[in-house]
């Protein structure tokens, strides 16, 4: 072979590796970018914020795209998970997600903690738990989960004791009522509605905001300890991807100080960051 076609041969070759090289490499820096969908609840601009810190932290550091789809109802964003609709999702505590897989036989677990939106006692009639007088009525959600956490911040305030051992609380689990307290059922969306009627009701944060009660008002706050765990917010995953390295990328993204900055300025002491607290 002729050197000028050596040479030409060495050029066409040497081309070849570097095109080769770059597409190769392109194809990689193609494949470590990822994108992971969330199921949220929709219509909360103040999650909207949050979700942003935790997508810019996520697509500079882990070079994770987040996409977002958004249910209106509580039912959805657990079959889309199972159904893999959504790869994570990331609306509801513990509690919800256990009552979940019992009910529908399902296997979503728990990969990271978001927050706790901690429920509070409200009265017009008085001002502190200890005037609370013998006889009164206390309004509770009806619902099993709701009403069982109504439950513990009674039991936490010092107004009732409950049984041993008790998981799930109810009006039956309630071991003493020193104050003969009458605890007054009904649904969530109506105990601050009740508030002129009873003495003082519990009400859940969102329907708090709904009639626009104050919630420095309360004259108690559910406290962050062993009984409240379950009512901490996560992020879920079907349990055979519970360990995929993407899935616990987006928890770290999440876990971080700018997410807690961002849940304060959005909430202040209404929502608290749960993924580095202490429970006592």
């Amino acid at each position: 072979m002729k050197k000028k076609n050596i040479i030409i041969w060495a050029i066409v070759a040497i081309v070849i590796i570097i095109v080769g090289y770059f597409s190769f490499g392109g194809g990689q820096k193609k494949a470590a970018s990822k994108t992971v969908t969330i199921g949220i609840m929709s219509g909360v601009k103040q999650d909207d914020a949050i979700w942003k810190v935790v997508s810019k932290t996520a697509k500079s550091k882990y070079n994770i795209t987040l996409k977002f789809k958004k249910f209106t109802d509580y039912s959805q964003p657990n079959k889309a998970l199972a159904n893999g609709d959504v790869d994570l999702n990331a609306f509801q505590h513990y509690a919800f997600l256990d009552a979940w897989n019992k009910a529908n036989k399902t296997s979503i677990v728990a990969i990271g903690k978001t927050f706790i939106t901690p429920i509070r006692l409200y009265s017009d009639k008085v001002k502190k738990i200890k005037d609370i007088p013998d006889g009164a009525t206390i309004a509770v959600p009806n619902d099993a989960t709701n009403e069982s956490r109504a439950l513990y911040l009674l039991k936490n305030a010092g107004l009732i004791t409950l049984k041993k051992n008790t998981a799930l609380a109810t009006i039956k689990t309630i071991a003493k009522n020193p104050k003969n307290l009458q605890i007054k059922e009904l649904d969530a969306s109506q105990t601050a509605r009740s508030l002129s009627d009873v003495t003082a009701a519990v009400v859940n944060t969102n329907y708090a905001q709904a009639a626009k009660i104050d919630y420095k008002s309360a004259i108690y706050v559910e406290p962050v300890n062993k009984d409240s765990e379950q009512w901490i917010n996560i992020i879920a995953a079907n349990k055979k991807d519970r360990n995929k390295k993407v899935y616990k990328e987006v928890v770290k993204a999440y876990e971080t100080a700018k997410t807690k900055q961002e849940i304060k300025k959005q909430y202040g002491t209404a929502e608290i960051s749960a993924w580095d607290i202490k429970l006592k």
